[in-house]
């Protein structure tokens, strides 16, 4: 590996690799893991998305414990290769529950070992491989930034390549080919772990030559000797206890609420963590307005990816079923459209580098907070748009793929104004001691955004189909439908049925299948749901939804960000 331009070292490409095969795992998975719910293991919409924010969310949570036992215990590098096991033989559970989906309850059993074991490993991973990147730069030193934005190149680069490889191995219409997606993923983890062990020695060290992420105490980078005196917290029983004890308050609060026992855990611990760690007596007042700032923003940040991550469940629904995917003869995959966001990432992360730079030449580069709004703001215009795209359309309609490629396209230049910017803000402002840690916090309140992403899936649109239609066209076509007509719902005299209950799986002829499809849409209905007030019956109300949510999250994060300056201390 040699230098490149910009002048960055060389142990940024080596967790640029090694975060990119990590991904390539992650997201290959995650690009067909909502299908697998809903084809092979023959779950609800609204169920299945109710394990995916789940799974997503707990993945999001487990970097505080991850970062905590890096910065107290283990230090990074030891973190990221117990993280990377862990994921690897995850995925492999996962291969194991494809391989026996027709067996349901074991296919479950094995499923929920691999999702533990994926969302245990990533706590240790994720947060440590973030912090090292700041680590291999001097204090104060610039460039860190745009390190951050090469870096989230790495991330989308396997976010890109993996979709297609697991999508075109497992997404083929067949249930039983699911494994091989999972298969692919799994491999992709033992890539990373074997990048990472093999490099790390030689490449990840600090300016002056240090070995970085090494166990706590046993040496410190040039940049933290300033900060040696000041890396021992300082937490009393009394504290630990008080903050248990509203953890536990919290988790009640939610729960009564309605938010499961998952929900509930994720949500209050995103409250009783952070200020668990701002009660440390030993944090001066400078360090405790900065990592305000960390909350501050993390809490916008929570609006922002729990619109963003409909792409693992509504916007994957909404390619699957009313998107166009017809391109020169052949049906494109529904996971394919998952790529879209991360290759635009690729070619555009280096044009918001050289932007960044441009604009900082001239004493124009906007601070963190200000280029956050603007994503907010990026987010809730890709929403607008699509929402136009779909107005007035009936459930059985399908929309050209235009509208959901701008969607992404405009969510990717979001995400490049408000990741890794972010990443790069908590580096710069976390004290030392708890570096690690408060990247957990930052990824905590991503852990919240997913739950709460899957609550909100859950709202997609649900098309009803009466009953007597599909009994009419079983008899009619003499074919058999798979169905699950005890859960049918008589709703204003007329008994209806979920189209996710109706598998066409046995009607092999695709004239016979179309026809079924155009006739028993006849008389189908929308099934009317309720958020907060506000009523979703169809899927422009749906998409309107997250318009309002990042646009007000935006306008207000924007005219606090002049606060949020002051509070950060010369840290831009």
């Amino acid at each position: 590996m040699s230098e490149v331009k910009q002048g960055h070292p060389k142990g940024l490409y080596v967790l640029f690799v090694t975060e990119m095969w990590e991904r390539f795992s992650y997201y290959g998975m995650r690009a067909i893991f909502v299908l697998f719910l809903a084809k092979a293991l023959m779950y609800d919409k609204a169920f299945a998305s109710d394990i995916y924010g789940s799974y997503t969310g707990l993945v999001y949570l487990t970097p505080l414990i991850g970062g905590y036992m890096a910065d107290r215990y283990w230090g990074n590098r030891k973190s990221i290769i117990i993280g990377g096991i862990m994921m690897a033989i995850g995925q492999f559970f996962m291969f194991m529950s494809g391989s026996f989906f027709e067996n349901i309850d074991l296919a479950r059993i094995l499923m929920m070992v691999g999702l533990t074991s994926l969302i245990l490993g990533n706590g240790f991973f994720k947060p440590n491989i973030s912090t090292m990147v700041g680590q291999l730069y001097p204090k104060g030193d610039k460039r860190i930034d745009s390190a951050f934005t090469i870096f989230y190149m790495g991330i989308n680069l396997g976010a890109f390549f993996s979709p297609l490889v697991c999508g075109f191995l497992g997404d083929t219409g067949n249930p039983a080919d699911f494994k091989w997606g999972f298969l692919a993923a799994c491999i992709g983890m033992i890539l990373s772990l074997i990048l990472f062990i093999t490099l790390k020695d030689k490449y990840i060290v600090t300016p002056d030559g240090q070995a970085i992420g090494a166990k706590p105490g046993s040496n410190k980078p040039a940049a933290d000797i300033d900060t040696v005196a000041e890396a021992k917290s300082e937490f009393t029983m009394t504290q630990i206890l008080t903050w248990v004890g509203i953890e536990i308050g919290l988790f009640a609060l939610f729960f009564f609420l309605d938010q499961g026992v998952i929900g509930s855990f994720i949500f209050s611990l995103s409250i009783a963590a952070p200020g668990f760690i701002i009660s440390d007596k030993s944090l001066t007042k400078i360090e405790k307005q900065r990592i305000w700032v960390i909350y501050i923003v993390a809490f916008f940040v929570i609006f922002f990816w729990a619109a963003f991550e409909q792409a693992g469940a509504a916007l994957t629904f909404f390619a699957e079923e009313q998107t166009d995917r017809s391109l020169f003869g052949t049906v494109i995959p529904a996971s394919y459209f998952q790529s879209v966001n991360a290759v635009a990432i690729v070619i555009f992360a280096s044009i918001f580098v050289a932007l960044w730079g441009f604009l900082s030449k001239r004493n124009a580069e906007p601070a963190s907070p200000y280029k956050q709004s603007i994503g907010l703001f990026l987010l809730a215009l890709g929403y607008l748009v699509i929402a136009y795209g779909v107005k007035g359309i009936e459930p059985s309609t399908k929309v050209s793929m235009v509208w959901l490629l701008s969607l992404y396209l405009i969510h990717t230049f979001g995400e490049l104004c408000l990741s890794p910017i972010g990443l790069s803000m908590v580096n710069k402002l976390a004290p030392v001691k708890f570096a690690s840690l408060l990247m957990g916090v930052w990824f905590l309140s991503t852990a919240s955004a997913n739950k709460f992403a899957g609550t909100l899936s859950s709202y997609y649109p649900e098309t009803m189909i009466t009953v007597a239609a599909v009994e009419s066209q079983q008899t009619e076509k003499g074919v058999e439908l798979t169905t699950k007509l005890d859960k049918a719902e008589e709703i204003n005299g007329t008994k209806y049925i979920s189209i996710d209950l109706i598998s066409f799986e046995k009607v092999k002829d695709p004239t016979v299948k179309a026809s079924i499809v155009e006739n028993i849409f006849k008389g189908s209905m929308i099934k009317e749901k309720s958020f907060a007030g506000y009523t979703i019956n169809s899927l422009y109300s749906f998409f309107m939804l997250f318009v309002v949510m990042a646009g007000i999250s935006s306008v207000i994060l924007f005219f606090l960000s002049k606060l949020l300056l002051k509070m950060m201390h010369g840290v831009r």
